[in-house]
């Protein structure tokens, strides 16, 4: 597993980053490209659904486990 690398998003018209590994990220964009979705899109409707307690980062994260686990069929 790689080092989190820092990328650039823009939320509602607002820059902001976040730090994932390289894993999630290719991860992340390919989930939004099967979906027809931007990243920052994407990104910014798991912003608007995540809790205030959890950062944006780790609400990414949770949304790939939870894409990958549904496409598994384990969840």
């Amino acid at each position: 597993m790689s080092r989190p690398v820092k990328h650039s998003l823009t939320l509602s018209g607002h820059r902001t980053s976040v730090s994932l590994e390289d894993e999630f990220w290719r991860a992340f964009r390919a989930i939004a490209q099967r979906q027809g979705q931007t990243i920052n899109a994407l990104a910014a409707r798991i912003d608007r659904e995540r809790g205030l307690e959890m950062g944006l980062a780790s609400a990414i994260r949770l949304y790939v486990l939870k894409d990958y686990q549904l496409r598994l069929g384990e969840d």
